[in-house]
């Protein structure tokens, strides 16, 4: 895609987000990026996207931290899971059964038919983009993550994403058959819905946000049981789905439960290298690099072709203030996974931390080009730049961050810093001046 596009598309995004943050109340939604754990969705999601006859590499798994149980769909491109919902949820089967429902949603077109006209059916897709773009400055913990100022729980975005009963059966059908297509128990959407049995009876205040916007009725219920014992498959859970179930789920909750509460529960985690993962987390956290190094290589002993295992080491290293450390370990990263975007990231910000900034500005602009939404890398860019001697290009990258975060003003400061700086008509030239315009059509209409 041209630069020119790219920019109009991010900058769009921003503009709706502001629209958004207008009208809805200031409850922040805080979109979770991890590569591993985009990495396990993704697995767990193949096979039913493929059967539904959806691309799995179109169509993006992505988590929103959020205790209460929820998962939607914003756009075509996009499933958006609560973190609660997969901390609730007992093995793969009924997360791929939640994965198969909003997926019958999108190839059932019931998006678009909500949708009255072009308008609306853009911003819905440019705020799927912008929730699919969404990341901040690493915490603490090591979330990667940025809020984002809409209300999903106002009444406003509920509309937005609820759905008629008549979709939710259609859903439920087509699911069901996706789930067979797919060779997976379908047993385990009767097992969602029985979670959420008994919720009509709440108040609407009460209710997880998913009974909210997918309404389950008794009817229903039984019409999905009569569908699931009428396919007679078989009991069954896939044990590689179930791995990378465990894995996702014990990769959140070590890092959204207390280190303690880990700590005591590492016999849960499903596999051995997961356990040792969730305690190198656990022990991170509780500032014991002794404890978190020795884990996470013993997790890396029992899989030691796994990128994200390593990845997880260098953020270690890195937060612990080793950063050269962090940057042999990242390497080793990114030679095991080339291709992704999250993981050269973080090779480049270990290269940026430990001196090596040339290094780092050639990690990032790669990383960039697999993935040109994300602002912790146009964060790392621009400072990389800034230390090669090229305010140029890091007054590009900033504005382009600005830009996604919906920060237009700040964003044009820089945009014509970039301007000055920049050979006319180059391609970060155009991608500074895509900034500018839209920053300026946005003041016009204020």
């Amino acid at each position: 895609m041209p630069a020119p596009a790219v920019t109009r598309r991010l900058l769009g995004a921003a503009l709706v987000l502001l629209m958004l943050a207008a009208a809805l109340p200031a409850r922040a939604a805080v979109l979770l990026r991890d590569a591993d754990l985009e990495h396990a969705l993704g697995q767990i999601a193949a096979p039913v996207l493929s059967a539904a006859g959806l691309s799995p590499s179109q169509v993006r798994i992505l988590v929103i931290r959020d205790d209460s149980l929820n998962a939607f769909v914003a756009d075509t491109s996009h499933i958006f899971l609560n973190s609660g919902l997969i901390m609730r949820l007992g093995n793969a089967k009924q997360l791929q059964a939640v994965i198969a429902h909003e997926a019958a949603h999108i190839t059932g077109g019931h998006i678009s038919r909500r949708l009255g006209n072009q308008r609306a059916a853009q911003n819905a897709a440019l705020l799927g983009a912008l929730l699919a773009a969404a990341a901040g400055g690493a915490t603490g913990s090591g979330e990667a993550a940025m809020g984002l100022m809409i209300g999903t729980q106002s009444s406003v975005m509920r509309n937005f994403l609820s759905h008629t009963r008549a979709e939710e059966s259609s859903a439920d059908i087509a699911s069901v058959r996706t789930l067979v297509r797919a060779g997976i128990d379908p047993r385990g959407a009767v097992e969602v819905q029985e979670i959420f049995r008994g919720q009509e009876a709440l108040s609407v205040g009460r209710q997880d946000p998913y009974m909210q916007t997918h309404p389950l009725t008794r009817d229903r219920f039984r019409t999905l049981e009569g569908l699931v014992a009428a396919t007679r498959a078989p009991e069954a859970n896939d044990a590689t789905a179930d791995y990378w179930f465990h894995r996702s789920r014990g990769k959140l909750s070590a890092f959204l439960r207390a280190p303690g509460w880990t700590l005591q529960r590492l016999e849960d985690s499903g596999a051995a290298d997961i356990a040792h993962m969730r305690e190198a987390v656990a022990q991170h956290r509780q500032a014991n690099l002794g404890g978190a190094l020795s884990a996470i290589d013993a997790a890396i002993a029992q899989r030691p072709n796994d990128p994200f295992y390593r990845d997880l080491k260098a953020q270690i290293l890195l937060e612990s203030r080793r950063a050269a450390d962090a940057a042999r370990v990242a390497t080793e990263a990114s030679r095991l996974a080339p291709r992704n975007a999250q993981i050269l990231s973080g090779l480049g910000r270990a290269q940026l931390a430990s001196g090596n900034a040339a290094a780092a500005v050639q990690t990032l602009e790669t990383a960039r080009g697999r993935d040109f939404a994300d602002a912790r890398i146009l964060r790392d860019l621009a400072t990389a730049y800034a230390k090669t001697g090229n305010p140029g290009m890091a007054s590009e990258a900033t504005a382009q961050r600005y830009a996604l975060e919906g920060k237009l003003s700040d964003a044009a400061i820089h945009a014509r810093r970039a301007l000055d700086l920049l050979p006319r008509g180059s391609a970060p030239w155009r991608r500074a001046q895509d900034v500018l315009d839209e920053a300026d059509r946005a003041k016009k209409k204020r």
